[in-house]
């Protein structure tokens, strides 16, 4: 049975453009929510979004190939170098066509689209010809592949926001099936905008708090919906072999992946966490590990009414009530908000680097216990823990589930 190891990891998202800082800022359990300042909206009633700050593609791209990319693809790029440079290799030693690129991307170039669209109502030849190619989802992962070589497996996983976990799954299976020996995968998004802002507003998703320590509160009582955030998260993944044969400085090994779907409706999730809970199951069975074994989740923990109530349900089932109680959980988008088709591939990064750690942080921002989520979500403070097998979750608009499973790596 052929394994499958993290080496490098690259983020972009709003507690730094790089892993170093990101992890600091974790650590020091810092707020990455702000003020809107991108656009105006004094005529909004939502105040606060999770946004990439003092972001420079050009310390990673060249600045006019950046020029012709959409936000989310340079996001996706920069991580991308900051992973191959922390893997250490540029993989050129395997043939390229077993090297592959999948990248999640739930809604893609969103603001270029408001952008050409205003051009177009004033005059339709001033669109401009990279629109199209800078637009579509799919272009992270293949900017990723013209800037790498990578000729394998190559493409993008749009399941709204499980994009980002369900890029790292396939990429997995993947290499462990023997289809590729390694790959770049993770998650990228970039649509902060007055026109997502109101959409989200308007079904009621976001949170509307005028207290910023108040406004991305997952688990909490008095969450009342999640922060709009951007960013990226990737993930370099090579089979053991090959990482053990170069020398690699493996951060944790991926053991397994279970995808489900909840079948019940457009944005909600399934009440009962059925589905939610037979993809953990699957994955911590795919890693050989039992319930009690499974000591850290990651949850997808949006702050959002629903969402949290049926996360805890489908914990409770995947696991069993009294495992359940004896697992640390927490939500990083507590930090940075709901960072949409990338927030799995940017909590796969934390999920990954916990487990080399043995560290937890904490869930901030939390103050009021709510009687149907009562699990330990790591309210108080950060955690040691020496991790056996840790779930990173991600529950996307569609019933969409996938959950991955990383063991420490020991040899």
């Amino acid at each position: 049975m052929r394994r499958v190891v993290v080496t490098g990891v690259g983020t972009v998202n709003p507690l730094g453009n790089n892993v170093k800082d990101f992890w600091a800022n974790i650590k020091a359990n810092k707020n990455g929510i702000t003020a809107i300042d991108q656009f105006d909206a004094s005529d909004f009633d939502v105040k606060y979004v999770g946004a990439v700050k003092d972001f420079d593609p050009t310390q990673y791209i060249d600045k006019k190939e950046a020029k012709r990319m959409d936000r989310f693809t340079q996001f996706a790029l920069c991580s991308t170098k900051q992973a191959l440079e922390m893997a250490g290799t540029d993989l050129k030693d395997l043939d390229p066509f077993r090297v592959g690129v999948i990248i999640g991307v739930g809604i893609g170039g969103l603001l270029l689209t408001e952008a050409e669209v205003r051009k177009f109502e004033v005059k339709p030849d001033k669109v401009s010809v990279f629109f199209i190619p800078m637009m579509i989802a799919n272009m992270a992962a293949g900017t990723v592949a013209m800037n790498t070589g990578f000729k394998g497996d190559n493409f993008c996983t749009t399941t709204a926001c499980s994009s980002g976990t369900h890029a790292i799954g396939e990429a997995f299976r993947k290499i462990k099936d023997g289809y590729l020996d390694a790959a770049i995968c993770g998650g990228a998004e970039a649509c902060i905008s007055r026109f997502s802002l109101s959409s989200f507003n308007n079904m009621h998703a976001l949170s509307r708090a005028t207290d910023i320590n108040k406004a991305s509160t997952p688990f909490d009582l008095n969450r009342q919906g999640f922060v709009l955030g951007e960013g990226s998260g990737v993930l370099c993944l090579e089979e053991y072999e090959h990482a053990k044969a170069r020398g690699a400085n493996i951060i944790a090994e991926i053991a397994g992946y279970g995808a489900t779907c909840d079948a019940f409706h457009m944005t909600s999730p399934s009440p009962t966490g059925e589905a939610a809970a037979q993809a953990m199951k699957m994955a911590y069975t795919e890693a050989g590990l039992a319930p009690e074994e499974v000591n850290y989740i990651n949850a997808h923990g949006t702050s959002t009414n629903l969402n949290d109530k049926y996360e805890t349900t489908a914990i409770k089932l995947a696991l069993g009530e009294d495992a359940a109680r004896k697992t640390v959980i927490n939500s990083t988008k507590s930090m940075t908000g709901h960072l949409l088709g990338a927030a799995g591939g940017m909590e796969a990064v934390v999920t990954a680097l916990s487990v080399k750690e043995g560290f937890v942080h904490r869930t901030i921002n939390y103050t009021t216990p709510d009687p149907e989520c009562d699990l330990d979500y790591a309210v108080d403070a950060n955690r040691d823990v020496k991790i056996v097998g840790a779930l990173s979750n991600s529950l996307g608009f569609g019933g969409h589930n996938a959950t991955i499973c990383f063991r420490k790596y020991n040899g």
